[in-house]
């Protein structure tokens, strides 16, 4: 068969593009960690020597990551100055860590998980499972810092209002269980928004649940917030006035179990939030640059996570509503809908 060599340069464009992004990633790190795009955030056009004075690091190193950073688009090139300078969505996205948009821990993340490689591949050939916790320990603060700043953009102010009379429960005092909570941000996010109310956050991985106790303690939470190392289908409790689970029910070997437990967990009234990866049903609704990376991370990330566990029912990181529906029904559940949605998520509430 003929080789069209359009179509052959249009592949091999879209390789060399992706090298390129894997090359990227580590730099972008390497910004955040020595203060690169904050030293330049706000400060107008800067020279390599500028930047380096700026951060204390040496200026022939400088003068080579940003031109790698502008080939990216990451940082601006001005040809007239010959020098560098971030523009105000550059640096909401790269250098400001309180922003909803800020992204280097997504980097920390995908630099961390990709360290499995060879143990995935593996896999591949046995069928066997690879726990969360045998990953790199940089993948758990990637995830959380990946994950916080859409939380911080839309779980208080969006998706709680979008379930039915859950905030004036939360208002008035209600229990609250977080399962699959890793860091605690989510659970100190809620906290924080509603004083009255009491939290626990539930994840099995100890490490992160000590994480999470240090991050609500700064958060001077500690009073209503409180964290414990358990698997979703053990966690105590039987009169919870809503349940959330963040990212993480496609994540566990026995989802439908975990449902049961949920729904047995809450009171008759009370609410499971589901938060999902944005998925539709079919494969081609998902070949989107969203549906890529999160088929990616699945590969890497959850599809082995669940087949580690007991059952080992890997629904996969884009299992789409009919399949998170059909979970949640077997599960116990009468009611289901899709309450919000983002680019990045949907939000699903699930009443017994």
């Amino acid at each position: 068969m003929a080789i069209d060599e359009s179509k052959l340069n249009e592949m091999l464009g879209q390789v060399i593009k992706d090298i390129g992004a894997t090359f990227h990633a580590p730099l972008v790190l390497i910004g955040e960690k020595l203060g690169l795009f904050k030293a330049m955030a706000h400060a107008g056009q800067l020279s390599p020597e500028e930047v380096a004075e700026r951060t204390g690091t040496n200026e022939r190193y400088v003068r080579e990551w940003l031109p790698a950073m502008a080939a990216g688009g990451y940082v601006t090139y001005h040809l007239e100055t010959e020098r560098y300078s971030l523009s105000e969505e550059q640096a909401f996205v790269l250098a400001d860590d309180e922003s909803a948009a800020y992204m280097p821990g997504a980097f920390q993340a995908a630099t961390a998980a990709i360290k499995a490689e060879g143990k995935i591949a593996e896999a591949f050939r046995t069928g066997n499972g690879l726990g969360w916790h045998e990953h790199d320990n940089g993948l758990f603060a990637g995830g959380d810092r990946f994950y916080r700043p859409n939380y911080v953009a839309h779980l208080v102010s969006s998706w709680i209002p979008a379930l039915d009379g859950v905030v004036e429960k939360l208002r008035d005092g209600a229990r609250v269980a977080d399962i699959g909570c890793g860091f605690g941000s989510s659970t100190v996010l809620m906290a924080e928004a509603f004083p009255r109310s009491e939290f626990t956050g539930f994840d099995y991985h100890v490490p992160s649940i000590e994480a999470a106790r240090s991050k609500a303690q700064k958060a001077g939470v500690s009073d209503r917030v409180r964290f414990e190392a358990f698997a979703a289908k053990d966690i105590p409790g039987n009169d919870y006035d809503l349940i959330t689970t963040f990212d993480c029910l496609h994540d566990m070997g026995d989802p439908v179990g975990a449902a049961a437990h949920v729904c047995q967990a809450l009171k008759k009234d009370g609410t499971w939030m589901i938060v999902e990866p944005y998925a539709g049903e079919r494969v081609e609704e998902n070949l989107t640059p969203i549906g890529r990376l999160y088929y990616c991370a699945s590969v890497l990330l959850c599809v082995p996570g669940a087949l580690q566990q007991e059952n080992g029912h890997a629904l996969g990181g884009q299992a789409g509503e009919k399949r998170v529906a059909d979970v949640v029904r077997r599960g116990g559940f009468s009611r289901f809908r899709r309450a919000a949605e983002t680019p990045i998520n949907i939000v699903y509430e699930a009443r017994p």
